[in-house]
């Protein structure tokens, strides 16, 4: 082991195994000095939110315990304090994993430049994806806009298997340097609104590990279908530990695929493995189309007449619409940072349909309450539910909230868990309070308006006139 010094600077790569960085500077045979530096003054708008706040604060509490004590906590400018450190200790290197969202790649663009031209030798990974942006093209060069296409061409056929998961290194040799305190990034806010939040969630690269056993173990058998009721057992879970990097999705790849062939399950493996897909397109798109976070990739919804109503979006946001499977939906996201996809579908078609709300505000919501907060799933996600992003649903394709909780919640186990209030009504009348008797509704002890809302708007009302505002701008090129 040499003098020389290479800074590992952690990012969404929160994790000790299958890190390429980490790896890269172990086999150096350098002194490491690991660092994470909380850069608020680089993401502008795209700050994390609330949520991912918190997240951060825990997973940073795991990721030093990892390390030994040894991770150097940052907060500022990272190219400002990156060249004070190299200046100050010394360090010949530097080594980092990619990330992709379109402020990290100009900042990390400009670090590289900047540090090479005075002869500090940077270097940068892939730990983050499957499959890199640049290796999924179209024959011609173009990115994919259909998912289809994309997984089973771009990805597939385009690129070899995902590369086996690597160990941790042993014996790292750190390098030692003054950090500020987990405190001093001011991470958690000052009410303790997570305190529920933290009864659900378990971050950092263990608990990561414990996720993905436990659903491999009782969730990927029926994963298919029963991925669609939010009361069973058959979602990973695994997307905040995916977002800040605490497992690798190839690892996640291979043991399904182990999985898979041992459980005898390849149909919901595959579909399982098409959904860690759409997490590649996600980012693909946000690759490519630089903007999706805030323009329309369907260019003809920029004339869509969305509509202003504070006190809608207030009575969406906490989950007081009056529709059970909305509400509880809500309630899940406000109690626990996450919510179920199925259910991410439903309140979003609400909102921008049924409310006529702009997606901007659902995708603000989100990023601030998720405990998985994502860049690129968040802005592509409500696009697709938008109708006026990549391969979406198209904009007449509106949810209902009866129907949808009929089908996907027929026992009525997750409406009566997160909305109370309505536990005591019989199943016939759950998804649609308004149509049991007084007589149901009192032996139930709910009066309508008061112990639980009246619906805010009417469903077909509401979805004859978003079918008016789609036909409005339905002759306008998307191009």
């Amino acid at each position: 082991m040499n003098n020389e010094i290479v800074i590992v600077w952690f990012r969404q790569d929160l994790r000790l195994s299958d890190n390429a960085a980490l790896i890269a500077a172990h086999k150096s045979k350098r002194q490491i000095l690991p660092i994470y530096i909380l850069d608020d003054e680089n993401s502008g708008e795209w700050k994390m939110g609330s949520a991912s706040r918190w997240w951060l604060h825990e997973s940073l509490i795991q990721l030093d315990k990892s390390l030994k004590g040894n991770l150097c906590l940052q907060k500022g400018d990272a190219h400002s304090i990156l060249k004070g450190i190299i200046k100050k200790h010394d360090v010949k290197a530097v080594y980092w994993n990619r990330c992709y969202e379109p402020w990290c790649i100009k900042r990390d663009t400009y670090i590289k430049k900047s540090l090479s031209e005075k002869g500090i030798e940077v270097k940068s990974f892939n730990s983050a994806l499957l499959f890199e942006p640049h290796t999924t093209l179209k024959k011609d060069g173009t990115p994919y806009k259909v998912f289809t296409p994309y997984y089973k061409k771009g990805c597939l056929e385009n690129n070899a298997d995902p590369a086996l998961p690597k160990q941790t290194p042993k014996r790292l040799s750190f390098y030692e340097c003054s950090s500020l305190t987990l405190d001093d990034l001011k991470l958690k806010p000052s009410i303790k609104w997570y305190k529920q939040i933290e009864k659900e969630w378990q971050p950092g690269e263990k608990g990561a590990e414990a996720c993905l056993n436990q659903f491999l173990e009782n969730g990927m058998n029926h994963y298919k279908e029963g991925r669609n009721f939010p009361s069973k057992n058959n979602v990973s879970r695994l997307s905040p530990y995916l977002h800040f990097g605490e497992i690798s999705p190839n690892k996640v790849w291979h043991e399904a695929k182990m999985t898979m062939i041992e459980n005898r399950c390849e149909k919901d493996g595959e579909h399982f493995l098409s959904e860690l897909g759409w997490r590649e397109f996600s980012n693909s798109l946000l690759y490519h189309f630089s903007d999706m976070p805030r323009e329309n990739l369907q260019k003809k919804f920029n004339a869509f007449p969305w509509q202003e109503d504070d006190a809608l979006l207030k009575c969406w946001q906490k989950g007081q619409t009056g529709y059970p499977i909305v509400d509880a939906g809500m309630r899940e996201l406000w109690q626990t940072g996450y919510m179920h996809n199925r259910v991410r579908m439903i309140v979003g078609s609400f909102l921008v349909k049924n409310l006529l709300l702009h997606w901007h505000y659902g995708e603000d919501w989100f990023w601030d309450t998720l405990v998985d907060a994502d860049l690129a799933n968040n802005s592509a996600s409500w696009q697709w539910i938008a109708g006026c992003g990549a391969d979406a649903a198209p904009y007449f394709r509106i949810f209902n909230p009866i129907t949808q909780g009929q089908k996907f919640d027929s026992d009525g186990n997750y409406v009566r868990k997160y909305v109370p209030e309505l536990s005591k009504l019989p199943n016939k009348y759950l998804h649609a309070p308004w149509e049991a008797s007084e007589s149901i509704l009192k032996e139930a002890e709910i009066e309508l308006g008061k112990s639980y809302p009246e619906p805010i708007v009417e469903l077909r009302a509401s979805r004859e006139r978003a079918l008016a505002a789609f036909k409005s701008i339905s002759g306008i090129n998307s191009d």
